[in-house]
């Protein structure tokens, strides 16, 4: 019977039912029950090559691949969610019966596909704004239902505030924004809207007005910032591409007119079709950025699920390496290598390594927490504090 429901999503649920599957899994399910095979093997995940032209990603979304095997008699390895990443690094392995957590596999690529793409895009951008605060304005531009996956990843990568009312709860932060077109266009005024908006919002509440809805940029700046004076803190500017023209200079001369006014205090924001490469050419005369669709969408990174042992016995498809891995790491020089599980090496700078995988469940049983939001968030900016893009 055909299914009928509101919202095209799954439930809680139906995932952990294993009906968020690619069909193939669920038909191999059968065959080995059928048989009454079980295997105790081990797969692990990794990835062959990152999406536009970057050379490391953003670990996320651990916690609900580990909510989703939590009581499964399987063993999770993994990466701590924000750790800096790159190509055929194992960045999870499971050992159990494979009848335990393979028809998972979908949607654990799904968690962490999707999800370590925007934390990568939004690390880049935030990595790009040189300490200026970013902002997730995305999700308006992906279905609702993953408005809070999009938002932690995007915190959790560096953004400084996400948009929706949702994604705050969840993170434990207030939900940030300034006013959007529709008041000024209701109130037929900019300056009103600013008044207006003033009079009812909370004074913790920024005073950031939008400046692109009826006039030009440079004189609806200096309306605002006389009328609010010092209870304006800054003007967004979301000018339509159409319009923008030399949009560096655009914000040079909205500067210098507010500057020779006595408002070098008011801050510049901008958003629409931002991303890192504008974030660079634009960092002169801004203060701060939204961005959306750049993270929200951000290309996936294309994981995949590989066995690498069966029933302890090296073994792998083609391409990939058999036998299970751990990743070392210098404590000097931050140079990642590959090995064997078990095997001892010190970097070539002198330094000595550690191992990145920690073990969060066994057995089934969850021994390892994923630490607050906020945590991973720093975890994040430290990693990439050494980094250049």
């Amino acid at each position: 019977m055909k299914d009928d429901r509101d919202f095209y999503i799954a439930t809680e649920k139906e995932i952990k039912d294993g009906l968020v599957t690619d069909i193939y899994f669920e038909r191999t399910r059968q065959v080995l029950e059928a048989y009454n095979l079980h295997k105790v093997v081990s797969a692990e995940f990794i990835v062959k090559g990152l999406p536009e032209g970057n050379d490391f990603g953003v670990f996320t979304g651990l916690k609900e691949v580990i909510s989703l095997l939590k009581g499964k008699k399987v063993t999770l390895r993994a990466l701590p969610e924000g750790t800096i990443f790159k190509t055929w690094m194992p960045v999870m392995e499971i050992v159990g019966d494979y009848l335990e957590f393979g028809v998972y596999e979908t949607a654990m690529l799904g968690f962490i596909c999707q999800s370590s793409g925007i934390a990568t895009k939004s690390a880049r951008c935030k990595k790009a704004a040189q300490g200026r605060p970013v902002i997730s304005f995305g999700t308006r531009r992906m279905h609702p239902c993953i408005a809070p996956m999009i938002e932690r990843s995007a915190y959790i990568g560096g953004c400084d505030g996400v948009s929706t009312i949702i994604s705050s709860k969840f993170l434990g932060i207030n939900p940030t924004g300034t006013m959007p077109h529709a008041l000024i266009l209701i109130l037929g005024d900019t300056v009103e809207a600013a008044k207006a908006f003033d009079a009812v919002i909370p004074e913790e509440v920024p005073r950031i007005v939008l400046i692109d809805t009826f006039l030009d940029e440079k004189f609806e700046a200096i309306r605002v910032a006389s009328a609010l004076r010092d209870k304006l803190f800054g003007i967004r500017l979301d000018t339509p591409g159409s319009r923008r023209g030399d949009f560096r200079r655009l914000l040079d001369e909205v500067r210098w007119e507010l500057n020779i006014r006595g408002f070098e205090r008011v801050k510049i924001m901008v958003s629409g079709g931002i991303d890192e490469d504008k974030i660079k050419n634009l960092n002169e005369y801004c203060d701060g950025y939204g961005v959306g669709t750049a993270i929200s969408s951000a290309s996936t990174i294309d994981f995949s699920m590989d066995i690498v042992e069966v029933e302890g016995k090296f073994c792998a498809k083609r391409g990939k390496h058999s036998g299970r891995k751990d990743i070392l790491r210098c404590n000097d020089c931050q140079r990642d290598f590959i090995v064997p599980l078990g095997t001892k090496k010190n970097c070539h700078c002198g330094g000595q390594t550690f191992s990145l995988l920690k073990v969060y469940i066994d057995n089934g049983e969850i021994i390892e927490k994923v630490p607050e939001e906020n945590v991973i968030r720093e975890y994040v900016l430290n990693q990439m504090e050494k980094i250049e893009i």
